[in-house]
């Protein structure tokens, strides 16, 4: 088994895990003001994990002043899709792509911006 765990940088750790916890409807592993562990509430599973900037001396998450997210695109399947669509709205997240019909993949899915300007794409796996 492989899995991918993604570390990014955040302004404010707590702040980024309510965030991501009320959009995806995950979980918190970890906790805390300079690192957190997200989670799959059903299995588990390590969705995204968070590192506030400048915090542990990484070479590639020392300043938020960087332009970030270039060339990345976070991208959550769900089973709840509807769902993470109505979080999203509460969140007032700022939207990129509603939800539509991605040619490509054949799936349901849209986009948004998380509080650190990261693009999040939120793509419909059927359960």
């Amino acid at each position: 088994m492989i899995r991918t765990e993604v570390i990014i940088g955040v302004r404010n750790v707590p702040k980024s895990s309510e965030w991501y916890q009320t959009l995806l409807n995950c979980k918190s592993k970890h906790g805390g003001e300079t690192f957190e562990i997200l989670a799959d509430k059903d299995d588990d599973t390590v969705i995204l994990c968070l590192h506030k900037w400048g915090a542990h001396a990484h070479s590639t998450l020392m300043s938020p002043d960087v332009k970030k997210g270039n060339g990345l695109i976070l991208v959550f399947a769900v089973s709840n899709f509807e769902q993470v669509w109505e979080n999203a709205r509460e969140l007032y997240a700022v939207i990129e792509e509603v939800p539509h019909l991605n040619e490509n993949s054949g799936r349901q899915e849209f986009s948004l911006r998380d509080i650190d300007g990261y693009y999040v794409s939120i793509a419909d796996v059927p359960v």
